[in-house]
């Protein structure tokens, strides 16, 4: 598969139909990215060829003109002596150049449209590079978000939990401490029973018949 083929076909891919059908949209993005940095890396290396390329087609276009001129004053030059034999051989080279500066011409024309081409693609490429990196930068955004927000949810459920079992704990506490203490004071502050004075005769002798 060309290089024209390789960015056409990674160019019309449908972004939003590519994440949903992946698990992860995030490995997957980081996935495509690698492909088009792949991409972007080789396209520079082909549009750095094609402008080599015209450049030595136009050297190459020059010399082959400077020659076809240089013939064609030789053939002058040589019916001017009369010498036909030396005309008719710069005439033939001069022919023969000229059918190879036309040659060398057309290709610089179709290379001069392959390069048009490259660069018709790389700026689609590179805006397409760019709708990823948007893609990319948003997701992370709202996958940070939700992870925070996550993290604080399950942290103040944790804590929530924690402080209600704290606080039952220290009500339990409180309770038994109140318990200990009426059981204590049972000890300190219950009276001993006083014998009536009135009684005090008749309680004697109950008591000396029970002896």
């Amino acid at each position: 598969m060309n290089l024209f083929t390789r960015i056409k076909n990674l160019i019309t891919a449908d972004l939003h139909e590519v994440l949903d059908k992946c698990e992860n949209p995030m490995t997957m993005l980081h996935h495509h990215l690698r492909e088009m940095d792949g991409q972007v890396a080789e396209a520079k290396k082909a549009l750095a060829h094609q402008f080599y390329l015209e450049k030595k087609y136009e050297i190459l276009i020059a010399a082959g003109e400077e020659t076809v001129a240089k013939r064609a004053r030789q053939a002058e030059l040589a019916v001017s002596k009369g010498d036909d034999s030396m005309a008719k051989i710069a005439l033939q080279e001069k022919i023969t150049e000229e059918a190879k500066v036309q040659m060398l011409q057309d290709q610089a024309v179709i290379t001069k449209a392959n390069t048009a081409k490259l660069i018709e693609q790389i700026e689609k490429l590179k805006a397409h590079y760019q709708e990823f990196q948007f893609k990319k930068l948003e997701l992370e955004s709202k996958v940070h978000a939700a992870m925070a927000i996550k993290q604080g949810q399950e942290m103040m459920a944790a804590f929530q939990f924690k402080g209600a079992s704290k606080g039952i704990a220290k009500a339990q506490e409180y309770v038994y401490k109140l318990e200990a203490e009426a059981q204590a004071s049972q000890h300190f502050y219950t009276s001993s029973p006083v014998l009536s004075v009135e009684l005090q005769e008749e309680i004697e002798k109950q008591l000396a018949s029970l002896k």
